[in-house]
């Protein structure tokens, strides 16, 4: 599976899109615009429990928030 499908598949769940994603961690303090700024585990931890995802599609947000992929 791509990056993109990735995204795309937790867009259809939330939907919530990646820009989203990255305000609600900003507001969270797991990011800035610089990239993370704490280890995945609070992060996909957050992902799992407000939004159900799994644990690949979690660590594709975190990716998102690390700057690896737009």
């Amino acid at each position: 599976m791509s990056f993109q499908a990735y995204l795309d598949n937790i867009q259809a769940k939330t939907g919530k899109t990646p820009t989203e994603f990255r305000a609600m961690a900003e507001a969270k303090g797991f990011a800035d615009a610089s990239g993370l700024l704490v280890k995945a585990t609070p992060v996909v931890e957050w992902l799992k429990a407000e939004f159900d995802l799994g644990h690949g599609h979690a660590m594709a947000i975190v990716a998102l928030l690390k700057g690896k992929a737009s």
